[in-house]
């Protein structure tokens, strides 16, 4: 893109130019100088040459009329706003997850060895059903009797997969308990209080993260039998505090009887979805490596980040080189004027 009106000044320029060289030095029949002897130290061969001081001359004239016009190179560029999911993974740690399911090759895994590869692809991706969770903010906590929050909300993925893989059960009796209350209590104090944390952001800045929800992904083999909340007051404050919950329950329990009946729901697992539909979430059960993780597949598919690409035209200017085409000419013209074509006074 240029402006045009600075380019009419090419037109008398082209005027000029040619008047200019329509009287060129070969075709004149004097030559207008104070003396003879002052041609003397020029050849012949170099007045041959002349003509080049107004090519160079006519030239600087012709860049810097297109560096008025200012000319632009024009750039499509994107930004991409994100919002993310502040995401608090709950993990069951007690004694009862030390106990094998199913897996697809007709072995047997340990529940917490199963859980903490569910969550590591939760989070990380797999290449296949789940994309990972690169833009969201993820913590995570652990409980038995009590409630421990082994990472905060972050970005760094890859540093809290490393805290997954380290995860083992809790086998110590003054320890062993299943205390899901008070984890879901935390977890959701703790994204309550997101705003005020602080993010860096790509430029270095920190500032509070742009989060869409807060979601918290419960996992359990049990009921609650320890800690200080009841499962009824964590979902009060889950719903206070705006949090979706989506609760797994993990264990050997038949989803049908023999005659494809559903079987109703225990009385945990109504806890357990009394806590998941009260706050906007899903309740589901798992008892083998499959059903498990087509669990995490449909939480993953309901819990997706918004991502708006805007699309923007960005001016890049140009001027700077007929400018500087126009100044080495220029610049040139003197050079050649002062020395190898000079001409004597």
């Amino acid at each position: 893109m240029i402006l045009l009106y600075p380019l009419v000044l090419l037109v008398l320029i082209g005027y000029f130019a040619w008047k200019a060289f329509d009287k060129r030095i070969v075709h004149t029949d004097a030559l207008s100088v104070p003396a003879i002897s002052a041609w003397q130290k020029l050849s012949k061969g170099r007045a041959n040459y002349l003509w080049v001081l107004k090519v160079l001359w006519w030239t600087t004239l012709v860049f810097l009329v297109f560096a008025l016009s200012r000319p632009q190179a024009l750039f499509t560029q994107s930004k991409k706003n994100t919002k993310g999911i502040a995401i608090k993974i709950l993990v069951d740690i007690s004694s009862s997850m030390d106990m094998a399911i199913d897996l697809p090759n007709g072995t047997r895994e340990s529940r917490m060895e199963v859980a903490k590869e569910m969550v590591e692809r939760f989070i990380m991706g797999d290449g296949q059903n789940l994309s990972g969770r690169q833009q969201d903010l993820i913590g995570l906590i652990t409980f038995a009797r009590y409630a421990d929050t082994r990472s905060p909300l972050t970005l760094g993925h890859q540093a809290l997969v490393d805290i997954v893989q380290r995860l083992e059960v809790q086998n110590r009796p003054n320890e062993d308990g299943t205390a899901y209350g008070d984890a879901l209590t935390l977890a959701c104090a703790r994204l309550e209080k997101l705003s005020e944390l602080q993010v860096e952001q790509g430029d270095g800045s920190k500032s509070a993260p742009d989060i869409e929800s807060r979601v918290v992904v419960l996992l359990t083999d049990g009921e609650n039998n320890s800690g200080k909340y009841l499962p009824q007051e964590a979902s009060a404050f889950a719903q206070k505090w705006n949090c979706r919950v989506y609760v797994i329950s993990l264990g050997d329990q038949l989803l049908t009887d023999e005659n494809g009946k559903k079987i109703p729901p225990s009385a945990a697992d109504q806890v357990l979805e009394h806590i998941a539909s009260s706050t906007g979430g899903v309740f589901r059960k798992a008892s083998d490596y499959e059903s498990l993780l087509s669990v995490y597949e449909e939480i993953d598919e309901l819990e997706r980040t918004k991502i708006r690409i805007q699309e923007y035209i960005a001016p890049s200017d140009l001027f700077w080189i007929p400018l500087s085409l126009g100044v080495i000419s220029l610049l040139s013209m003197l050079l050649l004027e002062s020395t190898w074509l000079r001409v004597a006074p």
